[in-house]
């Protein structure tokens, strides 16, 4: 048990730890005896508070041994010690930069000031402007780097990473020297550029040059598993885990993973693969399978070509599974993530109901199995995220996020970036929002260039893409102009779209918390909740989050028994993309009562593509198609409620055998009444039913 800090602080002032040396601590950390490698600096630190170099070494060694917040706490208490001290900069620029965080860039830079000469600031540098796609800088600090230390691997994979991402043959391959290190940094800008198999026969290289590289098997495996080829994938994991990797998070949560695959069904058809779990998976795959086989007729038309292997979906209930899935990847959306032809992404039931789209989600992800095989993974980040946000709202208009009130903010203060720089915004944001600042924006530049261009502009661009050509030079030549002047016009239009929104961004802000506590008011008329509603809608029409003005409008109106007014209301909220399933389920049953059954079963079915495990939802819609002879609809909402294991067995089983008899599948009509009469001897609608079908009763 690690010793705690007062208590070490005690016995070295007693004495008893004066024998302790970085040398030991050192000595016992090579020979992999990492406990006793943390008392020994612990006490070392202990008996010299004062001495902020042995914290930063401590701070390596967490940092070495997969604990980066313990890192960061040490590297951050030798700048206490010393604010001046370079190594201490760079080791938390080290931590940062692992976690693709744009504030690793200011403490490298306040490294270099203390220390020009700090070699391993200018590679660490270098290596994140690789990975915002800014190969000039890139090559200026490898240089610089290797202007210092000419010997340095880290700077040399660099320079041959960024030939091999451009496709072109390298001088400085044969400079690595076999160092197992330089091809391991090649792996890494491969997988992060999502070019997995390139970066797997990189990290193969780095094994082959040193097999005790357990880093390189493990990111090998975590690799293997993306791409779906789970038995080698447990192997190279397995091997880490057993060789001195245990305490990697990225290895140990893998392989828990992977052993969790046996609770999965996986459901085959010639141009789809999806795995869902075994307690959902009879529920969700109608719909999911039904609009996997949409997605693809779509894009085929759109993208022109055909996919030579089928699409493999895997949908995971618990969200931390979905998230071993992304780790180690740079600006990534929360939802799903896709490794070339294998989509993996959170279930409906990975999320509180209402705050996840997953159809939408299901689009954007199936965008870019297209995409990155047209272009075989050379397109930008920003255009495949871009292209998949576009194509999400092209399906269908109340599809897609709406814009936040982050996205207003960075708008209102000039935060978004120009289109040669974007992709910095998705792997080194420099404040919390900007990943989602530059999903939006990448979105909007798509939407732009289809409204301007012509939608067949983006294949045009796409297929420009797939020569490996940068961004600056297809921008200039596809739409026949500078980025600058392609940044002028889009902010422009990006402005005028947006311009009431954020000159009335503070009122809104203001006025809405103060609509929501009028309604907490029994004194409040529904006439002064209405007025004040209307006029926030105005000024904000996208927001339909917690306390939106929509569904306090509606509720007002309904307050006044003025059903058309609330009618209203509730359409406006489902047109932008509303998603509370009460709100919903309100508006349908208004529509229901002015006779709008196909307008009702309309706003019911879009929450199919938010929450398809509410059995409530399966049964007003399935009743509704019923009602309007809709008989293979039915049939699919009861029996997703059957599927549910409802607590009314024979009624959700009775519902689906009237649906089957609907659609004149007598005989499994016949099986699903006697399947209710099996829940429920006594049901006597299920018993009629029976002998209804049996000929022996009045048929209808």
């Amino acid at each position: 048990m690690r010793l705690t800090r007062s208590l070490l602080m005690l016995l070295a002032s007693c004495g008893f730890l004066r024998g302790q040396s970085l040398q030991q601590a050192e000595a016992l950390w090579r020979a992999h005896d990492y406990q006793n490698a943390v008392k020994a600096f612990d006490a070392l630190i202990a008996a010299n508070p004062k001495n902020a170099d042995y914290r930063i070494r401590f701070g390596q060694f967490f940092f070495e041994r997969y604990d980066p917040e313990e890192a960061a706490r040490l590297f951050q208490e030798a700048l206490e010690i010393d604010p001046k001290n370079a190594r201490a900069h760079l080791g938390l620029a080290v931590v940062l930069a692992d976690q693709f965080s744009g504030k690793a860039s200011e403490e490298a830079d306040k490294a270099l000031e203390l220390d020009p000469k700090l070699a391993a600031a200018h590679a660490l540098k270098a290596r994140m402007a690789l990975e915002d796609d800014d190969p000039k800088k890139a090559i200026e600090e490898a240089d610089a780097a290797l202007a210092i230390d000419k010997s340095d691997v880290q700077p040399i994979a660099i320079h041959a990473a960024l030939d091999l991402l451009r496709d072109k043959p390298s001088s400085w391959l044969s400079k690595i020297d076999n160092r197992a290190k330089g091809f391991e940094t090649i792996a890494h800008f491969f997988v992060i550029n999502r070019r997995y198999e390139d970066g797997i026969e990189y990290y193969r290289k780095a094994i082959q040059a040193d097999p005790e590289l357990w880093t390189a098997h493990s990111e090998l495996g975590v690799n293997l598993m993306r791409l779906g080829r789970s038995d080698e994938a447990y192997k190279e994991l397995e091997l880490a885990f057993n060789n001195d990797h245990s305490s990697d998070a990225a290895t140990r949560n893998s392989l828990k993973l992977m052993d969790t695959y046996k609770e999965y069904k996986t459901y085959t058809t010639p141009t789809t693969i999806l795995m869902v779990h075994s307690k959902e998976a009879e529920a969700l795959r109608p719909y999911f399978e039904a609009e996997m086989k949409r997605a693809m007729s779509v894009y085929e038309k759109k993208y022109q070509f055909k996919l030579k292997r089928p699409i493999q979906v895997e949908v995971y209930p618990n969200h931390e599974d979905f998230a071993v899935r992304t780790m180690g990847l740079p600006g990534l959306g929360a939802l799903g993530v896709t490794f070339n032809d294998v989509v993996a992404m959170d279930s409906p039931s990975g999320r509180p109901p209402g705050q996840f789209h997953w159809a939408s989600t299901m689009w954007h992800e199936l965008s870019h199995v297209y995409i990155l095989t047209l272009t075989n993974d050379r397109v930008p980040r920003w255009f495949t995220e871009g292209l998949a946000v576009h194509e999400e709202t092209a399906t269908t208009p109340d599809w897609g996020d709406r814009i936040t009130p982050e996205i207003i903010t960075a708008i209102r203060d000039k935060k978004l970036l120009p289109v040669a720089e974007i992709d910095r915004g998705f792997v080194h944001p420099k404040f919390p929002a900007q990943v989602i600042v530059s999903y939006f924006e990448a979105g909007k530049m798509c939407d732009y260039i289809a409204e301007r261009w012509g939608e067949s502009k983006l294949l045009d661009i796409a297929r420009e893409f797939a020569k490996n050509r940068p961004t600056v030079d297809v921008i200039r030549e596809q739409l026949g102009m500078e980025p600058e002047a392609f940044d002028k016009d889009f902010l422009a239009k990006v402005e005028k779209e947006t311009d009431v929104t954020v000159r009335n961004f503070k009122e809104w802000t203001t006025g809405l918390g103060e609509l929501n506590k009028l309604v907490k008011s029994a004194d409040t008329k529904p006439d002064e909740l209405i007025a004040k509603g209307r006029a926030l809608e105005y000024f904000y029409p996208d927001y339909v989050e917690i306390g939106n003005p929509y569904l306090i409008v509606a509720k007002a109106c309904l307050a006044k028994e003025d059903k058309a007014c609330a009618l209203e209301e509730y359409s406006k909220y489902s047109k932008q993309s509303g998603r509370d399933a009460d709100a919903i389920k309100k508006y349908a049953d208004l529509l229901k009562e002015n006779g709008r059954l196909k307008e009702a079963e309309a706003a019911l079915d879009r929450l199919n593509f938010v929450n398809p495990l509410d059995q409530d939802l399966h049964e007003r819609l399935g009743s509704l198609y019923l009602a309007t002879n809709d008989a293979a609809l039915a049939v699919r909402e009861f029996g997703a409620l059957v599927a549910l294991h409802p607590i009314d067995v024979a009624g959700s089983r009775y519902n689906l055998a009237k649906a089957y008899k609907a659609q004149g599948l007598e005989d499994k009509a016949r099986e699903e009444a006697l399947n209710a009469l099996e829940a429920a001897p006594d049901f006597r609608p299920a018993q009629k039913l029976l002998l209804e079908l049996s000929g022996e009763g009045p048929k209808k």
